[in-house]
C-alpha cells in the first residue's frame, strides 16, 4: 500500500511539473514561434521583392540609356548628307565608282568609336546599287521582308530582334534599330539597321544573382543570362494591348518556385516597347533555408527546457523518495542510511537533519575505524623509515673502493683488459650517482660519460662499430649546461638497435652545433647518426607516436619518451626529440634546445 501511494505522489509531481512547463514554456514560445516565423517569412520576401524590382529598375535604366545613344546615332547618319547622297545616286558604272564614293563616308569609325554598336548596315532597292562594306542592294526577297516594308512605310524609329547564324551553325540574337533614311530626290528607298551588340548587353546588364529576359513587342526573347532562351517568348504571359505592361509574383519555372518581376520600357522617339523580365530562382531557397533555421532553433527553445523538466522530475522525485527511505529505516532503528540527497535546497536540509540525529550513534565505530586507520599509516611509516635506513646505508664511495680494489688486482695479475672494464664501469657509475637528482650538468661533462660508455661498448663489440664526435667551432661544451643522463641512452638505441644488424664497418656519429632559426632564436643541436639498415615508413611513425604519448604496455623507446618529456618540461614544449630514418640509410636521432637557456648561469639549479 505504501508502494502505491509513494507511486501516486511521484506520478503527481511530474504532472505539475509539466503542467507548468507547459503553460510557463511550451505554449509561449509556440506563439511568439509562430508569430515570429509568419513575420520573418513576410519580411524575406518582401526584401527579395525590392531587390528584384531594384534590379529590373538597374536594367531598364542601363537599357534606356544604350538605346538612346543608338538613337542619336541613327539621327546623325540618317540625315547624313554623303550617306544620302551615296545611295541616291541613279547609276554605277564600275565597281571602283561605288568604292570610290563609298569612301566618302565611310561608318567604320562608328562601329569602332560605339562599343554597344554590333554592326551598322544601309540597304536601298536602287537597282544601280552594288554591295560595298555596310551598304547592301535590297533585292526583291529582302524587300518583301516584314521590317523592310515597316521601315519603309513608316517614318518613326521602330526596334525588333534580328537573328544571324554564323559559319559555324550558331544562332545569334541582336536588338536592332530599324529606320528610313530619307531620300528626298530619288524615288528609291533606303534603310538603316543598327545591331545593338550582345555582348555588351551581357556585359552592362549581366547579374550573377539574377535571370533577365528582354524581349521587344511581340517578339520572342532576343538578350536573357541563359543563352538556351533566346528566340523562346516570355515566361510571363503578356498583355500587349496595355499600355505599360507590369507584374510581380511567382511562378514555377523549370521546376523550381521564382520570384519574377516584369515591367515595360518605352523606347525613346518610339512606338516599340521593350519586356524585361527579372527573375529570382535562389529566393525561395534562401528564404526556406532562413526559415528552417529559426524554427530549429524554435524547437531548440521548446525541447531543451522540456528535456530539463523531464529530467528535473525525475530526479526532484528521487530525491523525495530518498528521504522518505531513509526515514523509514530510522524508523526500523536501522541507521546506515545513505546520502543520495544533494543539493542546497529544503530537501537537503531535512536530509542533513535526519542524518545528525543518527551521528552520534555511528560517532563510536567511526571513532575505532579511524583508530584503526591511524595504527595501519603508523606501520606504514614505520616500514618506509626502515628501507631509509638500510638504503642509506650503501655509501657510493664503497662501491667505487670496492671496484678499485678489483680493478688493481686485475691489473696485478696481468689482465690490463678487465682492469680498463672496471675503470670504466667505476668511471660510469661515479657519473650516474653524482648527477641523480641533479637537474643540469656541463656538456662537456655529458660528453665525457659517453666516451666512457662507447669505451666500455668498444671492449664488447671490438670490430661491429667505430664512433666518432663532430663539434662546431662556435660550441664551448664548458660554458653550455644540459640535462645530465641525455645523451648516453640516445646512443645506446644506435648500438643495439640501429647497428642491431651490422657484424661490422658499423659507424656511430655524434655531432653538435649551433642552429639560427628564422625568428632568430638560436638553438643547441645534437644528432646521434648510424648507419644502420633503418626503419621503414610504418614502424617509424610508431616510433614517434610513442616517445610523444608512450604505451605503458611498451618496454621499448621507454628511454626516448623519458628524455623527450625531460626535455618538453624543462625547456618548453617547442623542443624535444626528432627521428629521422629510411630502410638501408641508417637512423637520425636529433634533439633541440634553446641555447640561450643553456647558457644562463644555473649554478642555483644544482
Amino acid at each position: 500500500m505504501r508502494e502505491k501511494h509513494r507511486i501516486r505522489n511521484r506520478v503527481k509531481i511530474r504532472q505539475q511539473l509539466y503542467l507548468v512547463y507547459f503553460l510557463a514554456v511550451f505554449l509561449p514560445i509556440l506563439i511568439i514561434g509562430v508569430f515570429l516565423l509568419s513575420n520573418t517569412y513576410s519580411l524575406l520576401g518582401s526584401y527579395h521583392r525590392d531587390l528584384l524590382k531594384s534590379d529590373n529598375l538597374r536594367v531598364k535604366t542601363i537599357l534606356f540609356e544604350i538605346t538612346t545613344q543608338i538613337y542619336n546615332l541613327s539621327e546623325e547618319l540618317a540625315f547624313d548628307e554623303e550617306i544620302v547622297e551615296f545611295v541616291s545616286t541613279h547609276h554605277y558604272v564600275w565597281d571602283y565608282e561605288v568604292e570610290r564614293a563609298a569612301k566618302v563616308k565611310s561608318i567604320d569609325s562608328y562601329e569602332k568609336n560605339y562599343a554597344e554598336v554590333d554592326a551598322i548596315e544601309v540597304y536601298t532597292d536602287n537597282p544601280a546599287f552594288m554591295d560595298y562594306k555596310q551598304f547592301y542592294y535590297a533585292d526583291k526577297k529582302l524587300q518583301e521582308c516584314d521590317w523592310f516594308r515597316q521601315a519603309v512605310n513608316q517614318t518613326s524609329v521602330f526596334w525588333m530582334p534580328m537573328s544571324s547564324v554564323d559559319k559555324y551553325g550558331n544562332e545569334y540574337w541582336n536588338l536592332c534599330l530599324i529606320r528610313k533614311i530619307p531620300l528626298i530626290q530619288s524615288k528609291h528607298n533606303a534603310v538603316l539597321v543598327i545591331k545593338l551588340s550582345d555582348n555588351y548587353l551581357r556585359t552592362r546588364i549581366g547579374s550573377m544573382e539574377y535571370e533577365s529576359m528582354i524581349s521587344v513587342d511581340q517578339s520572342p526573347i532576343f538578350f536573357s543570362s541563359d543563352r538556351s532562351s533566346y528566340g523562346k517568348p516570355q515566361v510571363v504571359p503578356i498583355n500587349y494591348g496595355e499600355n505599360y505592361y507590369q507584374y510581380a509574383g511567382n511562378m514555377e519555372i523549370n521546376g523550381k518556385m521564382s520570384m519574377v518581376e516584369l515591367s515595360t520600357l518605352h523606347m525613346y522617339q518610339s512606338d516599340s516597347k521593350v519586356y524585361i523580365c527579372t527573375i529570382n530562382d535562389q529566393a525561395y531557397e534562401n528564404i526556406q533555408s532562413i526559415i528552417y533555421t529559426c524554427l530549429a532553433i524554435i524547437l531548440v527553445a521548446i525541447c531543451l527546457p522540456g528535456i530539463l523538466i523531464h529530467f528535473f522530475a525525475g530526479y526532484f522525485t528521487n530525491r523525495i523518495l530518498s528521504l522518505r527511505h531513509a526515514m523509514h529505516q530510522v524508523s526500523n532503528e536501522d541507521y546506515e542510511i545513505v546520502n543520495s540527497v544533494k543539493g542546497n535546497d529544503e530537501v537537503s536540509e531535512a536530509f542533513s537533519d535526519l542524518e545528525i540525529m543518527v551521528a552520534n550513534i555511528k560517532k563510536k565505530d567511526a571513532d575505532m575505524y579511524e583508530a584503526h586507520l591511524n595504527e595501519k599509516e603508523l606501520e606504514n611509516q614505520q616500514q618506509i623509515m626502515k628501507f631509509k635506513m638500510l638504503s642509506s646505508q650503501i655509501n657510493p664511495h664503497f662501491l667505487y673502493n670496492t671496484l678499485e680494489t678489483i680493478r688493481m688486482k686485475a691489473f696485478k695479475a696481468g689482465d690490463r683488459e678487465v682492469a680498463t672494464a672496471i675503470k670504466l664501469l667505476g668511471k660510469s657509475m661515479r657519473y650516474v650517482l653524482e648527477n641523480t637528482g641533479t637537474t643540469v650538468t656541463t656538456l662537456s661533462r655529458e660528453i665525457e660519460h659517453v666516451e666512457t660508455y662507447l669505451a666500455i661498448q668498444k671492449l664488447r663489440f671490438v670490430d661491429k662499430f667505430e664512433s666518432r664526435f663532430q663539434i662546431g667551432e662556435s660550441v664551448d661544451t664548458d660554458k653550455i649546461y644540459i640535462l645530465p643522463l641525455v645523451l648516453q641512452p640516445i646512443v645506446e638505441n644506435a648500438i643495439l638497435h640501429g647497428l642491431e644488424e651490422k657484424e661490422k664497418d658499423g659507424e656511430i656519429v655524434i655531432s653538435i652545433y649551433r642552429s639560427q632559426q628564422k625568428d632568430a632564436e638560436e638553438l643547441l643541436c645534437i644528432d646521434v647518426s648510424d648507419n644502420g639498415y633503418g626503419m621503414d615508413a610504418e614502424t617509424l611513425e610508431t616510433l614517434r607516436q610513442s616517445i610523444e604519448q608512450h604505451d605503458l604496455e611498451r618496454s621499448r623507446s621507454i628511454g626516448l619518451y623519458n628524455i623527450n618529456q625531460r626535455i618538453k618540461l624543462s625547456y618548453g614544449m617547442e623542443y624535444g626529440i626528432e627521428i629521422i630514418s629510411a630502410q638501408g640509410k641508417g637512423t637520425t636521432v636529433s634533439l633541440r634546445f634553446p641555447l640561450e637557456k643553456m647558457l644562463e648561469n644555473v649554478s642555483s639549479k644544482r
